[in-house]
């Protein structure tokens, strides 16, 4: 991009009115050749905000941010210094130069803008098409349907397409457009015989800007079966590329720019939702997996006052989740906070703020918490219980990447005593790894079991033990609870062994397999057994009493009832006696 010139950037500077363009992000008020109001870069309650309107500059007394105008709009409008002097220039009709200057590049330059001006005009057609044709009354109930009211539709000019195949052609070629614009702003296309046709037809149209506000291009949602995919963008073109697209964040920036943060959803109405609940920081990634170039717009909330945060607020269903751990991953080496909303299954944000109401969506954001917890908690949430390899596998992952979080800090212990309470497993696993290389050498303990087999092991040994002592086996397997067992595969082989006693292999259930490997695996383990005595009945059902009111206790800790700590402590300490006076009549 060619630089303007300096004359160019003096007669922009002249003709700004600094007051008038400082108002639009903060009142101010006259005190003597000055104005003053609350800084717009941070938060405070007594005004310590300077605008001098004869020099068009501006300083914060409290958080010593200042400068001039091109300064004031490339920090409230995420704008570098060219794009500032070319919006400032726009909005006070100042001709420009540039330097060096290309005719190609201008040729280049003024074809982009008028394409720019046929889209602006499309979007305005089709917002008043929406508001008043009557073929677009379904698309008005159904946006009702949706609880959006006229004046956040208006916000962001949501229009509607007519279902007629040349109405947008007629119209531009009546404003003097080519043929040749219409296919290169995405707005027509032709067919196979080479007719050229409206590319939009009869859906709901959102426009598709830039951080400026200049459309560049739509997404259109279908309002009737067997009209083609549900939704349609602009194909790739000069001006639109999907990739670096964020949806309503044109109108999210100005209040990301305050609050120093995005709220990043899905699709276009659930930022319209958003925003007209108040959360006017709401920006949509439209269903795909976030870019480079989409966080990079979206890193430009922090500063050096300030890390900028992007709260996810994506589907809970696995697509969503995928797509968190690769905007994580994006992330890293952007600076940015990023943060994940716990959104409950099968809901979005605007259903959520349509049954819940706003504060509902707040509060979760109040406890959004870090990717890094997020990721984690993802693991155990999917780890696989049932078997000692997958324990082992998530406890492999979970360590993973507890290991990238700061040592002797509160997120660090919270993640490794979740990990743990979660895998059964003490807390030094989580932390470090068996000693492989000691083992091969002979200079440590020989490992006999893995983390994932010895949270198991008691159970298994359980099941099998009760297998091998008659009727008295059969009285202790139906004895313990169910939350005894911290594997509900576990818990489903001892219901189907308790039902079968007498013939474990019977009537093994097709559709689990892995209950019928478990409990094949117990009977045959049991009949190389001798029988086993009460005693060690007793003690075997009591380690898994004991295991569980440990599970228990560090659930408890965490959440902080100080009534069930007692009551657990008492039932630690009783199940602790009881072991004592079996293990001494054991002796």
């Amino acid at each position: 991009m060619s630089l303007f010139t300096k004359d160019t950037i003096d007669r922009v500077r002249e003709a700004v009115d600094m007051v008038e363009l400082v108002s639009q992000k903060t009142d101010l008020r006259r005190s003597g050749t000055r104005w003053s109001g609350l800084c717009p870069f941070h938060d405070e309650r007594t005004p310590s905000f300077s605008v001098n309107p004869e020099e068009k500059l501006y300083y914060c007394f409290g958080c010593g941010e200042g400068g001039d105008v091109f300064k004031f709009v490339q920090q409230t409008e995420a704008l570098e210094f060219q794009e500032a002097v070319e919006l400032l220039a726009d909005r006070y009709n100042v001709r420009v130069e540039r330097e060096e200057s290309d005719p190609q590049a201008d040729q280049r330059r003024r074809r982009r803008d008028r394409l720019h001006t046929l889209l602006d005009r499309a979007a305005s057609f089709y917002a008043k098409y929406l508001a008043e044709a009557g073929e677009a009354a379904p698309a008005r109930e159904y946006l009702a349907s949706r609880g959006l009211s006229d004046e956040v539709l208006g916000a962001f000019r949501v229009g509607y397409s007519p279902s007629a195949w040349d109405r947008m052609l007629l119209g531009a070629r009546q404003g003097g457009f080519s043929e040749e614009e219409l296919v290169a702003a995405g707005l027509a296309q032709r067919g196979r015989g080479g007719n050229l046709y409206d590319r939009f037809r009869g859906r709901v149209m959102f426009p598709l800007a830039d951080a400026r506000g200049r459309v560049l291009g739509f997404g259109a949602r279908q309002m009737g079966e067997g009209r083609g995919p549900k939704y349609l963008n602009t194909s790739e073109n000069d001006l639109y590329h999907k990739g670096r697209q964020l949806f309503g964040i044109d109108v999210a920036r100005k209040e990301a720019m305050r609050t120093g943060r995005f709220v990043v959803v899905e699709g276009y109405t659930d930022v319209l939702a958003l925003h007209q609940a108040g959360i006017r920081e709401a920006v949509a990634i439209m269903g795909t997996a976030m870019t480079q170039e989409q966080l990079a717009e979206l890193a430009k909330v922090g500063d050096s006052n300030r890390r900028g945060a992007v709260f996810l607020a994506l589907d809970a269903d696995r697509a969503g989740r995928e797509a968190m751990l690769r905007a994580a991953r994006l992330a890293e080496d952007r600076g940015v906070d990023l943060r994940v909303v716990d959104m409950p299954e099968g809901t979005d944000p605007a259903d959520l703020v349509n049954t819940e109401g706003a504060d509902a969506f707040i509060q979760r954001m109040d406890r959004a918490a870090p990717m890094i917890e997020f990721q984690v908690r993802r693991v155990l949430a999917d780890a696989d219980l049932d078997t000692p390899s997958g324990r082992d596998h998530a406890l492999k992952e979970a360590r993973e990447l507890i290991s990238a979080v700061p040592e002797r800090t509160a997120t660090r212990d919270a993640l490794v005593r979740e990990a743990a309470d979660r895998l059964d497993v003490p807390v030094d696993l989580v932390l470090t790894p068996p000693d492989r290389s000691a083992v091969a050498t002979g200079t440590g303990p020989a490992p006999t079991v893995s983390a994932g087999e010895l949270a198991l092991r008691a159970e298994r040994e359980f099941l099998t033990l009760c297998l091998t002592t008659g009727t008295v086996g059969r009285d202790y397997l139906a004895r313990p609870a169910d939350e005894d067992f911290s594997s509900d595969l576990f818990r489903r082989a001892r219901r189907h062994l308790v039902e079968h006693f007498d013939d474990p292999l019977a009537d093994l259930p097709e559709d689990e397999p892995a209950v019928g490997a478990l409990v094949t695996d117990v009977a045959y383990a049991a009949q190389e057994l001798p029988a086993t005595k009460e005693l060690v009945l007793q003690m075997s059902i009591l380690q898994l009493q004991q295991r569980r009111i440990e599970r228990e206790i560090k659930q408890v800790s965490q959440s902080g009832d100080p009534a069930r700590q007692s009551e657990l402590a008492a039932a630690d300490q009783r199940v602790r006696s009881e072991l004592g006076v079996v293990m001494g009549q054991m002796t």
